[in-house]
């Protein structure tokens, strides 16, 4: 009986073995629950895209914004990247949304996203008064009379309300916070611009 035994465990090791490269390549790479949740959900214009809720005053954000710009990059002919600015009640903070509010405005987000970055994080300059946002904008080429405009106008003030209802919608907890399709928050962050672009296309793709 023994030499049976022996041999039956000896197939049974080597079906397991060959069975074992079938069930990982059928494995699911990511975790609902663990490394993403699905959220109740963000009414998005486009799929898939990729949106980023942030600060320009959140120090992780500001070291993270390299990863997410290469990441970016990476999947730009096949997910748009989009980004949300999060006020969370603070003056400076409400401040930097309204920043991000007129780079889009008038076209110069690609120009001035970094250097409102290194104003707050490298220079200790955060903006605590509209004039101070207003001289920001104005010493980038901007006309004086038309950043007073935009900030004083009614779309400026439906543009942070939905920066606001955005933010709330997919239950982030902090920033930056990543939600794919407006459906899938991520929880585990890749560290490496590949690994990350992967975890997105991969959430992209999921159907409902």
């Amino acid at each position: 009986m023994k030499p049976l035994k022996a041999f039956l465990g000896s197939a049974l090791l080597v079906i397991f073995t060959l069975l074992l490269p079938l069930q990982s390549a059928y494995a699911k790479p990511y975790v609902e629950g663990i490394d993403y949740v699905k959220i109740a959900g963000i009414p998005e214009t486009q799929k898939p895209v990729i949106r980023e809720f942030f600060s320009y005053n959140c120090g992780h954000c500001y070291r993270q914004d390299p990863l997410f710009e290469q990441t970016a990059h990476l999947l730009e002919n096949n997910i748009q990247f989009e980004r949300t600015p999060v006020g969370a009640g603070r003056t400076s903070w409400i401040l930097s949304q309204e920043a991000y509010y007129l780079a889009q405005k008038f076209n110069v987000t690609k120009q001035v996203h970094g250097s409102i970055f290194s104003r707050i994080h490298e220079k200790g300059e955060a903006f605590n008064r509209p004039d101070q946002l207003r001289a920001f904008f104005v010493s980038q080429g901007l006309d004086a009379k038309e950043v007073d405009s935009a900030m004083n106008s009614a779309d400026a003030k439906l543009a942070l309300m939905n920066y606001d209802t955005q933010a709330q919608l997919a239950e982030i907890s902090g920033v930056p916070s990543l939600v794919v399709n407006g459906q899938y928050l991520i929880k585990v962050q890749p560290r490496s611009p590949e690994a990350l672009a992967a975890m997105i296309k991969y959430l992209s793709e999921l159907k409902d």
